[in-house]
């Protein structure tokens, strides 16, 4: 990854508040977390919140458009991998970095989908977009690769993935995410590129 030249600038109210949302809400749950807990966490005067944002929703729903644009901002740097294989594998290796946050709080986005799918006011949508963008990018890869089971696949890996960050976080084991990676690529290894075959 490459850092802009010149003065970096720290982020404004309105960005550190979204950062500490989409943090805290992690962390706490979306029920726990208190608004006050957010400008705590973003070291942002209580009553200068409410400048941003009126409700907790709509804190929420800043930090689900911050995992939005963390997923746009990781998928920007997969790409520029040579092959689909590798931005697979790359995407995997990403989620074991991060074994042992999902240890102790699981997957960022999957808790928060599972939480607001029980509210159905309009956030559990913004969130599963989030999510339908990830398995999008994954099922270009795969298709990429000349794969008519594109989908399939797919839908299987994210399964794979949020079924592991589940027990991770059940069992406070960040092995089993590990173990689970090393699985995942061996099993993208196993998968004919049918693309590399049809070209030779």
């Amino acid at each position: 990854m490459t850092h802009s030249k010149g003065v970096r600038q720290s982020p404004g109210k309105r960005e550190r508040l979204a950062a500490a949302a989409a943090r805290v809400l992690h962390e706490q749950g979306v029920e726990q977390t208190t608004i006050a807990d957010i400008a705590r966490a973003a070291d942002v005067p209580l009553g200068n919140v409410y400048y941003y944002f009126k409700t907790k929703d709509q804190l929420v729903e800043a930090a689900i458009d911050a995992h939005a644009q963390s997923l746009k901002s990781m998928i920007g740097v997969l790409d520029e991998l040579p092959a689909p294989q590798d931005r697979l594998k790359a995407l995997l290796n990403g989620w074991v970095e991060q074994r042992e946050l999902t240890a102790q709080y699981g997957c960022p986005t999957g808790t928060m989908a599972s939480e607001l799918d029980k509210r159905a006011d309009g956030l559990d949508l913004s969130v599963a977009k989030v999510i339908q963008a990830l398995l999008d990018w994954v099922e270009q890869q795969f298709r990429a690769m000349g794969r008519s089971d594109s989908r399939e696949l797919a839908v299987a890996l994210i399964a794979a993935y949020q079924g592991i960050s589940l027990l991770t976080n059940t069992f406070r084991d960040p092995d089993l995410m590990a173990a689970e990676g090393r699985r995942l690529e061996r099993w993208i290894d196993s998968l004919p590129n049918l693309e590399v075959k049809r070209h030779e």
